[in-house]
Parts: C-alpha cells; sequence; structure tokens
C-alpha cells in the first residue's frame, strides 16, 4: 500500500517562508515523478510544481516560479517543497501526489486526474 504524507504547514506573514516535505512510501519505483498541486477556497487545484526521478526535470506554475524551490529529499521518492516570499495569495491547502509514471513533462499540470496517489494535505496560509 502506497502512503503519501505532508507536513511542515502552517502559519506565515506575507513575505515569510515556509518549507513543506512530502514522504512516499511503499512505492518501489525509480522512475516516477512526484510533486505538488494546492487548492484554495472556491477555486479548482492547480498545479505547483513537480519533480522527475528519472531525469531530474523540474517543472513550476508560472505563478510560483522564482519563489519556490523543489529539491528531492534524502530518502527514495521523498521531495522538498521550499516556499520564499510568501503571498495572501499563495493560501491553500497544498496536496504532495505521485504514481508509478514519469508524469513531470512539459503537460504536467493537466494529469491530476489520473494520479494514483495523493496526501491528505498541508494548510498554508500567509496573513499578516
Amino acid at each position: 500500500e502506497v502512503q503519501v504524507v505532508e507536513s511542515g504547514g502552517g502559519l506565515v506573514s506575507p513575505g515569510g517562508s515556509l518549507t513543506l516535505s512530502c514522504a512516499a512510501a511503499g512505492l518501489n519505483v525509480d522512475d516516477n515523478s512526484i510533486g505538488w498541486f494546492r487548492q484554495a477556497p472556491g477555486k479548482e487545484r492547480e498545479g505547483v510544481s513537480c519533480y522527475s526521478n528519472k531525469d531530474g526535470a523540474i517543472r513550476y506554475a508560472e505563478t510560483v516560479k522564482g519563489r519556490f524551490i523543489v529539491a528531492r529529499g534524502n530518502a527514495k521518492n521523498t521531495v522538498n517543497l521550499q516556499m520564499n516570499n510568501l503571498k495572501p495569495e499563495d493560501t491553500a491547502k497544498y496536496y504532495c501526489t505521485t504514481d508509478e509514471a514519469d508524469w513531470c513533462g512539459a503537460q504536467w499540470y493537466r494529469v491530476q486526474e489520473y494520479l494514483k496517489y495523493w496526501g491528505q494535505g498541508a494548510q498554508v496560509t500567509v496573513s499578516s
């Protein structure tokens, strides 16, 4: 059984930083992808970033490019999302997701409905 667990959410002031971590246990592949989506109240879930274990490709949504950094963790199928210069519009529940496939390609943000494994989400609130 695959379990995806996020940690590290919380409340931060505008301009601050937070780091989210994700661990996908029970997934025994080396060439898949892992990434993050988020959903704000009243809005659709949207892509944030993804990382390919196969070729090291990294993708970001335009709204977070230059502020967020995704990096593979030390353990297999772990990934961290460092979020800098946070804005109130970054407030959302952040979900880590993974699959056996290498889905972190050019259209990565369109494939969420096909991804099998999701965490419960980590709340990030940016407010003064």
